[in-house]
């Protein structure tokens, strides 16, 4: 007999699994995540899991807080008697901390690791990690979604004469260039350097923007800094517009008052974290329906190719 699947939400992110199960076509299971008077946490599962396929969905942009319950989530699960404990975190926070870039500093992307494998999360389902290779520090399988499975509709809606795409930073480069060759158009770079985390002391555009219709694509939009700063370079060297479709809004800081005072037309982010407040710039395209067919189909033994752009490109290879 094959094992039932259930899905369950932490509390960092249960309005996206609300629209999850929605999509694929049940109810999210009941638990109760108890607080103690000091800040811990205990999660309990309110129906039985023996024997299940466990998914449990917690995005990690409040890091500490969100991460430690969807820890004890998992350890839950297991001893329960779940079958398999399968952790859907849509933002993997820490993910920007993935190498040691200077002496005496934590690989933060690798320890989370680590704590979600120790936890007895059995598969990881993720979107657009900071660094790909992140997925190596996993020595369980990990399905690493893509989301410009939900910018490209977005994109093609807008029917842009002089599409051109732009890196925010050259690590982006290799993402640019797979969205560039399926829309078969120009790609640009942003070229910055940094001070410090979160500021910035220099930026170039690498490549022509003039009168074309600039579409950055990156994974996280943190204080908005970069992105303004990117937008009104762009703006400056030519372009006719700037647009931005961002993975992950984290918004902290200045976020909203950067996003609104720059040039941008707008700013389409997906809902792997909820917004804290709504602004005229900002748009949001889901990413449910996605992560329902990533569950359904981890659930069901089936390959999840078909949801990456890689396996329907066309244009320039």
């Amino acid at each position: 007999m094959m094992q039932s699947a259930k899905i369950f939400s932490g509390t960092g992110s249960e309005q996206l699994a609300q629209a999850i199960c929605k999509q694929y076509g049940t109810q999210p299971g009941k638990v109760n995540i108890q607080r103690f008077s000091d800040g811990e946490i205990s999660p309990i599962f309110l129906e039985s899991v023996r024997g299940d396929y466990v998914f449990l969905i917690q995005s990690t942009y409040s890091p500490a807080e969100n991460l430690m319950e969807l820890l004890l989530m998992i350890d839950a699960a297991k001893r329960a008697s779940a079958y398999k404990v399968i952790a859907v975190v849509p933002y993997y926070g820490y993910a920007r901390q993935d190498r040691k870039d200077r002496p005496r500093v934590a690989i933060g992307s690798k320890l989370v690791a680590n704590m979600l494998v120790a936890a007895g999360a059995d598969r990881v389902i993720t979107m657009d990690l900071h660094a790909p290779q992140i997925q190596g520090y996993f020595d369980i399988p990990v399905d690493h979604l893509d989301s410009h499975a939900v910018f490209i509709p977005y994109i093609q809606n807008l029917r842009l004469e002089n599409l051109t795409f732009a890196a925010p930073d050259v690590g982006a480069t290799n993402r640019i260039r797979e969205i560039a060759n399926y829309f078969n158009v120009e790609m640009v770079i942003c070229d910055k350097h940094r001070k410090r985390a979160n500021e910035i002391a220099s930026m170039v555009v690498i490549g022509d923007v003039t009168d074309r219709d600039i579409v950055i694509i990156d994974d996280i939009c943190d204080t908005g800094g970069t992105l303004a700063k990117s937008a009104g370079l762009l703006k400056e060297k030519g372009a006719r517009s700037v647009r931005a479709f961002i993975t992950h809004p984290v918004l902290s800081g200045k976020a909203y008052e950067n996003i609104e005072n720059s040039v941008l037309e707008e700013l389409v982010v997906c809902d792997t974290i909820p917004l804290r407040r709504e602004s005229s710039k900002i748009k949001v395209a889901t990413v449910s329906e996605l992560f329902a067919v990533a569950i359904r189909n981890a659930y069901e033994n089936k390959s999840i190719t078909s949801l990456f752009v890689h396996s329907q490109r066309k244009g320039r290879t």
